[in-house]
């Protein structure tokens, strides 16, 4: 695909199929209790199969993960990444990576232009950054809310690392987002859903449509 492009939060058969048949480069699945995108090891272990023979990357979506839940999902799953959505650090980073022998995407919250400077300190201890929009104050999740940043921030940044525009995209406004921001890979959540945590895989064919025209 012209852009790499992630579907995280899967949890069905019928999506990871859409996802795989659509040309997808990444798909996630999340571990974290108050998302109501939160799957079991063992249950993403088993809707692996059809993307690893495509050589789908396979990323494990977490917010500050202790060591026992890295440890569990590197024997189960077997995740070519681990996703860092919560307060980590650099050396956090560093030692998951160290710990699973995957790779690291760090997830930064962005409003302003400011909010990139956080991004340097990321760049030696990951594989890939994203940048995702702020979360809502009322909301308990730091990413998947539908919200979305000013994507101009973006333009003209160059970053050490291959990074992720996230927040808010969806099949009607993804190819503007690339446009606007100059994005070289993109990550989709309830862009792709009917409800939250419910994806439609007529929505995720859809956006991956959409992608290769952006």
């Amino acid at each position: 695909m012209p852009v790499p492009t992630k579907i995280c939060g899967l949890s069905t058969p019928e999506t990871v199929s859409a996802a795989v048949a659509g040309g997808v480069s990444h798909i996630g699945f999340m571990f974290f209790d108050k998302s109501p995108r939160n799957i079991t090891p063992d249950a993403a272990a088993r809707l692996t199969a059809q993307a690893r023979t495509k050589n789908i990357k396979i990323v494990a979506v977490t917010v500050d993960p202790d060591d026992e839940l890295v440890d569990r999902l590197t024997a189960i799953l077997k995740p070519d990444l681990f996703q860092l959505h919560g307060a980590e650090t650099p050396a956090r980073a560093r030692a998951i990576a160290a710990r699973s022998g995957a790779g690291i995407i760090k997830a930064l919250s962005i409003s302003t232009a400011h909010d990139l400077s956080a991004a340097k300190a990321y760049e030696a201890s990951t594989d890939h950054l994203m940048f995702d929009a702020k979360a809502p104050q009322d909301s308990e999740l730091p990413g998947g809310n539908g919200a979305r940043f000013d994507w101009t921030l973006m333009m003209g940044h160059r970053f050490q690392r291959p990074w992720f525009l996230a927040g808010g995209l969806d099949p009607w406004n993804v190819v503007e987002a690339v446009r606007l921001s100059g994005a070289p890979m993109v990550d989709v959540s309830s862009g792709v859903e009917r409800g939250p945590g419910l994806k439609d895989p007529a929505l995720i064919t859809a956006f991956l449509e959409a992608v290769r025209r952006a």
